[in-house]
């Protein structure tokens, strides 16, 4: 359809009457009562207008204002209820992540910029909306001088909680205050991550006997997430040529929690002697590991075996897409071990005389197709196939959907007699 013609829409003959004043006016009764409108009010002249700078500088800071008067409501509403539907989450998510970019051009007025951090603040103390990552973002936006940063450290610091105190001492140091970093630094010292920033800030700041010294205690009192901290302490090992030090530091890291990428990356940094020092104890920490990596590792040592037994002992995942390397190490498996691998396929058949979604017929189909490969393909039993897979066609004979799955899938289905 044409789009019809400004002078033949009856409101623009209408405008055209009215003076500049009256026009004026009621453009702000409209925008005033409408946020969205405000907003594109100010872009349209922002983008068509005459403007001088500082009216241009004005008018980006009233955009950002609108926009924040239009998220409001909704807002209010996914923080006094704990979160919200999909969509008004993605709608007030995509206004702060746009107010976040046009403040973070550094062009927005100091006045415009305290007035959004104002109106965030509160939310970010709440943390109710579930949008904690854009409120930050809006509020490190707002910052562009040093004096900017320390009031919002110090409001920041005036919440209760953890998180915004972390958030205040991070940018207590970046403004290099000492004393007010290391005093909220030594309230929360719990962590092998906050020895570790304990740790680091003192070496940076030259201190390295000190930070050293904070580091070995977190070693001792730390209670997890100690990867950092072993790597600061065994970077400082292996440059003072303490090699025993530094692989004990990195076996730790190996085996808290164990898995086959660090095991790999532990054997590299080993020579043949070192390794036949420590390959038993990461051995024995093995059964420690979930099952995942307990397959990986036994798999990368061919011990094809004990990586059977692992699987033995789980059933077939429900979710395939969630455990493609299991399902990738069964069908390796199949030659070697079909009995084990036959029984694994088996158990993600689970009862097939139930009426079921067709999803799970389909799943099973998948599944059945594979038992089909091992007993025909692997085992060279084409009669045991038929005569477990016919009993199965004869019990669903009456469940159309699960037969046509079934015949999409494994191969012969509809021939089964």
């Amino acid at each position: 359809m044409v789009k019809k013609r400004r002078q033949d829409d009856p409101l623009a003959t209408l405008l055209e009457t009215a003076s500049k004043a009256k026009l004026i006016d009621l453009i702000i009764r409209v925008a005033n009562t409408r946020p969205a409108v405000r907003h594109e009010c100010l872009d349209y002249l922002n983008r068509r207008a005459a403007l001088s700078p500082n009216q241009r500088k004005q008018s980006e800071g009233e955009k950002l204002l609108a926009q924040w008067a239009e998220l409001a409501p909704d807002l209010d509403e996914l923080d006094a209820y704990g979160g919200g539907d999909y969509d008004a989450d993605c709608h007030v998510s995509s206004l702060l992540h746009e107010i976040a970019q046009a403040l973070s051009r550094k062009r927005i007025d100091a006045d415009y910029r305290q007035k959004l951090l104002d109106n965030a603040l509160p939310y970010i103390e709440s943390g109710n909306a579930g949008l904690d990552d854009d409120l930050y973002g809006l509020a490190y936006a707002a910052c562009y001088t040093d004096d900017d940063w320390r009031v919002l450290a110090e409001a920041f610091e005036s919440m209760d909680g953890d998180w915004h105190i972390d958030h205040a001492r991070r940018i207590y140091r970046q403004l290099g205050d000492r004393e007010k970093y290391l005093e909220l630094r030594q309230r929360k010292l719990i962590t092998g991550t906050d020895y570790f920033d304990l740790a680091d800030f003192h070496w940076k700041t030259g201190e390295k006997q000190k930070a050293m010294e904070v580091a070995e205690t977190g070693l001792r009192q730390g209670k997890g997430r100690m990867d950092e901290l072993r790597q600061f302490v065994a970077k400082r090992a292996k440059s003072a040529g303490n090699r025993e030090r530094y692989l004990a530091l990195q076996f730790e890291q190996a085996i808290d929690p164990l898995t086959c990428d660090k095991y790999k990356a532990f054997r590299k940094l080993c020579t043949a002697a070192e390794w036949k020092h420590y390959e038993a104890k990461i051995l024995t920490r093995l059964k420690n590991a979930c099952e995942t990596e307990q397959l990986r590792i036994h798999m990368h040592r061919k011990e094809y075996d004990k990586a059977v037994a692992v699987l033995s002992r789980r059933r077939y995942p429900l979710f395939a897409w969630d455990s493609v390397y299991e399902l990738q190490t069964a069908k390796r498996l199949e030659c070697r071990y079909p009995e084990e691998i036959l029984k694994y396929y088996l158990s993600g058949l689970g009862n097939l005389k139930t009426n079921a979604p067709r999803k799970d017929y389909a799943r099973k189909a998948q599944v059945m197709s594979k038992v089909r490969r091992v007993l025909v393909d692997v085992l060279r039993d084409p009669s045991r196939w038929r005569d477990f897979a016919v009993k199965v066609k004869q019990d669903n004979i009456k469940r159309p959907a699960f037969q046509e799955e079934f015949a999409k899938a494994v191969p012969g289905w509809q021939t089964l007699k």
